[in-house]
């Protein structure tokens, strides 16, 4: 049986060298779009993840700064962090509590320090986590430190 050989110029032979060209390409572009959704909703988590870090530091310093007893409360400062940031396990607090007087002078907290002015507390609460993104992509880091601060002066009691 004999087949007569097309011109290499018809439709027919033209389509037949194409055939899987647009199957391959589009699976070549689903492919690509596909690890870029994926980026970008790595790295959406982890601007949200930041985001509750730093709410977490301010959630503490509104808690502190509520008058001196809530100042001293560094537990109930932690307890105020972790509440702000509810999908971070490893949430981290520290609570650093200072006093000065308001004419600049140096004050230890004790009541009697400043004698010609009153005394200012300042908290300074920092928060910081570790961020581990679920799908490892290549030029990421595999984990994410992220950190917050908060610097909030007590209110007095007059």
């Amino acid at each position: 049986m004999f087949l007569p050989r097309l011109p290499r110029n018809s439709k027919l032979a033209s389509l037949s060298e194409q055939s899987g060209q647009a199957l391959i390409e589009t699976a070549i572009t689903l492919a690509m779009l596909t690890i870029m959704l994926i980026g970008a909703a790595e790295i959406g988590l982890i601007a949200y993840s930041s985001i509750e870090v730093t709410t977490a530091a301010k959630a503490a310093a509104q808690y502190g700064a509520q008058d001196h007893a809530t100042a001293a409360d560094t537990v109930g400062m932690q307890d105020a962090a972790a509440l702000a940031a509810p999908t971070l396990s490893n949430l981290s607090t520290s609570v650093t509590h200072s006093c000065s007087c308001a004419n600049g002078g140096a004050s230890t907290c004790s009541v009697g320090d400043c004698t010609d002015s009153v005394i200012v507390e300042t908290l300074n609460i920092q928060t910081s986590a570790t961020f581990s993104p679920a799908i490892h992509l290549p030029g990421l880091p595999s984990t994410f430190k992220l950190q917050g601060q908060a610097i909030q002066k007590v209110l007095a009691n007059e």
